[in-house]
């Protein structure tokens, strides 16, 4: 009886457990179904880059990059023909008929400049249209038209163009002056002639001299990239307004190092507005002739650790010689600004208008004294 029990207990376990698993195969799998996993992502909030500030000088870019324009000049050169045909000897012996007629082919450049004014005026880099015979400009929007020039002034290597169009766009004129090492530029252009490009940086230097680029520097330096083709184009602060004109590079292979320089605004500025109402630019002249005070001069005056310049000539009848100034004078300042080299002595006589009063300190013979000049205009001068 016993045994019969157990196999009624262990056949009932054994139908319990196959209705069970019966069932199971039965039911639908979307029992199990937990559903399916979504992918949770975390999207920016509108504004959030204007409130981290620094990521993006979008808003800058729009405001400056419609008034920067291409600058495309064309002008006929005449091919120099082979050296030998102009030799003295063989010019002896063949005569001056021999040899091949000069041919003359067109050259073509490319530059950049920045729209100033709504009416037209358009400042540029001197060395971008020098010597062209036609000369284009292409606006961002598509638009262009002949440009031509107003006035140009080598010296500080900037020019004035004028174009002839409806509704101008125009740029926003920064301070130049108060530019610190460490603020971020943008420098914008057409590099390469591939169009209008804009590149990022920061004021590496202001007040940078004795380049060779001109006759008058006062460059602000920069690392933002500039390359062939960016001459005469905006360099902008982080506003979007115009604080130099980007002019030269320093390169060993041709292309950006990181090195770049720009005129800055308030020369560029006090530049264009002369050539707009005169047609050229006038500027201080002393008739002196100076050089850098050297240690080894400073000791022979008595002057050691002493900073200035040396007057080493006087034009007769020059407004210094009228002022009582003679070789040997040792200039300490001018306009009551400290002179430390010639570079220096030069930009603050050239910064005072013809025909004003300029009082020149000097050291002769052990004793300082106050000359007064009134300054003349300095004749025109061929660039360094």
């Amino acid at each position: 009886m016993a045994v019969y029990r157990r196999l009624a207990f262990l056949f009932q376990s054994i139908t319990v457990g196959l209705a069970i698993a019966f069932l199971l195969l039965l039911w639908k799998p979307e029992i199990f179904d937990l559903g399916t996993p979504t992918v949770q992502v975390l999207e920016a909030p509108a504004g959030a880059r204007e409130r981290i500030g620094g990521l993006s000088f979008a808003d800058a870019v729009g405001v400056a990059a419609p008034a920067v324009v291409n600058v495309n000049t064309r002008k006929m050169v005449q091919e120099r023909a082979n050296p030998l045909f102009d030799d003295p000897v063989f010019r002896h012996f063949f005569g001056d008929s021999l040899g091949p007629a000069p041919r003359r082919r067109l050259e073509t450049s490319l530059g950049s400049g920045v729209i100033i004014s709504a009416q037209g005026y358009i400042l540029t880099n001197n060395h971008v249209i020098d010597g062209a015979e036609e000369i284009q400009v292409s606006l961002r929007d598509g638009r262009t038209a002949a440009a031509t020039v107003v006035g140009t002034d080598p010296e500080a290597d900037l020019a004035v163009l004028k174009v002839s169009l409806p509704d101008l766009p125009t740029v926003v004129l920064g301070r130049s002056e108060d530019l610190r090492e460490g603020d971020v530029v943008l420098a914008i252009g057409n590099p390469f002639g591939v169009g209008q490009t804009v590149t990022q940086g920061i004021v590496s230097a202001t007040g940078r001299t004795q380049l060779g680029i001109s006759t008058f520097e006062n460059f602000i330096q920069t690392d933002a990239a500039i390359n062939p083709g960016n001459s005469g184009g905006a360099l902008i602060n982080a506003a979007g307004e115009l604080v130099g004109i980007n002019t030269a590079i320093f390169t060993r292979t041709g292309g950006s190092q990181g090195i770049g320089f720009a005129i800055p605004v308030t020369i560029a500025r006090d530049v264009m507005e002369q050539i707009i109402e005169t047609g050229h630019v006038s500027r201080g002249w002393l008739g002196i002739e100076i050089q850098d005070l050297s240690p080894e001069l400073a000791e022979s005056f008595g002057m050691s650790g002493q900073r200035g310049v040396v007057v080493a000539g006087v034009l007769t009848k020059g407004p210094a010689h009228q002022a009582g100034m003679q070789p040997g004078d040792v200039i300490l300042s001018i306009a009551g600004k400290s002179v430390h080299n010639v570079t220096a002595a030069l930009g603050i006589i050239a910064q005072n208008r013809p025909g004003n009063p300029v009082d020149i300190e000097v050291m002769r013979e052990g004793n300082r004294l106050m000359l007064h000049a009134k300054a003349g205009e300095r004749p025109v001068q061929p660039p360094a």
